[in-house]
């Protein structure tokens, strides 16, 4: 019978004793950094939306707070039926389908042209880039004095030196006014993005269908928008969530007035002015849900380009 021996086991060494940190807790420790900006960023947005919408469920005037009651959806029945509210949210959508709409036109010529190689290209494009970077009440004030005005204003001036009418524009056309001015501060933000659309196209494709003939309405109409939709699509979203929460150009220009009240000034209106806290909540939470809606879209768009240029890549 014989003995089998073993071999003895080797004890385990210090780092082997050690215990490894979990995934879960690595994943902490990277995120950990990160969480003032997070708390910081709750209290700041979502808390006051929560307050938002819970006050948006109740029947409160600010002049007697002490008649507040709850009345569910009726704050949210009264914005949809009131007709006030109604002519607003129609005031807004034209707003925004016309400005977002003229500014893509626009950006777009814009955009093919600094996609050409000129002398000065880099100046042109700074000075076109410009009006972007304008803070909107000083844009505003700008169009409304230094260009509208009937009096001193230099529309009226150039008219008046070919010796044409001298209109009161904001008056005659208040809508127009606005749209005017907020297309001159949009175009650049559209021209950069379909201008970035433009100079990723594939070079060698267009050179191709150059050498077979094509014109260059061909390129553009077969070639050149078909790439650009997505971009066109990403502009159109990102300047409608502006302009349905535009404020400054109306407040500033119109004051609201002559059928100019678009949705984010009536709330201003309800809130500030009929001290109807709960009226003008609910129609601040409706302009939140569709400025998500869109903003929603928008991340899709933004998300698919990206997703291209990895494939293209």
């Amino acid at each position: 019978m014989t003995a089998t021996t073993t071999a003895p086991v080797a004890a385990p060494s210090v780092h082997t004793q050690k215990r490894q940190p979990s995934g879960r807790m690595r994943a902490w420790a990277t995120r950990a950094p990160l969480l003032p900006a997070l708390i910081f960023m709750i209290a700041v947005t979502q808390l006051p939306f929560v307050a938002t919408l819970v006050i948006s469920f109740f029947d409160w005037n600010s002049l007697y707070p002490d008649a507040r009651s709850f009345t569910g959806f009726g704050n949210y029945t009264e914005v949809l039926t009131d007709a006030a509210l109604r002519k607003s949210v129609w005031t807004t959508i034209l707003l925004t389908v016309g400005v977002v709409l003229t500014s893509l036109v626009l950006g777009l010529g814009l955009a093919l042209l600094l996609d050409r190689k000129f002398r000065g290209r880099g100046l042109v494009r700074t000075l076109l880039i410009a009006p972007f970077l304008v803070v909107p009440v000083a844009a505003a004030l700008l169009w409304k004095h230094v260009l509208y005005n009937p009096e001193y204003g230099l529309l009226n001036g150039l008219l008046h030196y070919v010796g044409g009418p001298q209109p009161d524009w904001i008056s005659n056309t208040p809508l127009l006014a606005i749209e005017a001015s907020l297309v001159w501060q949009w175009t650049p933000f559209m021209m950069l993005i379909l201008l970035a659309g433009l100079q990723s196209r594939d070079h060698q494709q267009i050179e191709a269908a150059r050498v077979d003939g094509a014109s260059g309405w061909q390129i553009f109409r077969y070639l050149t928008l078909p790439h650009l939709r997505r971009y066109l699509e990403l502009g159109a979203l990102l300047g409608s969530i502006y302009i349905v929460q535009n404020f400054d150009a109306v407040f500033t220009i119109t004051s609201g007035g002559l059928g100019t009240a678009n949705l984010p000034y009536t709330v201003y209106q309800t809130f500030y002015q009929a001290h109807e806290n709960g009226l003008a909540s609910a129609a601040g939470v409706l302009v939140v849900i569709g400025s998500i809606i869109i903003a929603t879209f928008a991340l899709r768009v933004v998300s698919s380009l990206f997703r291209e240029e990895v494939g293209r890549a």
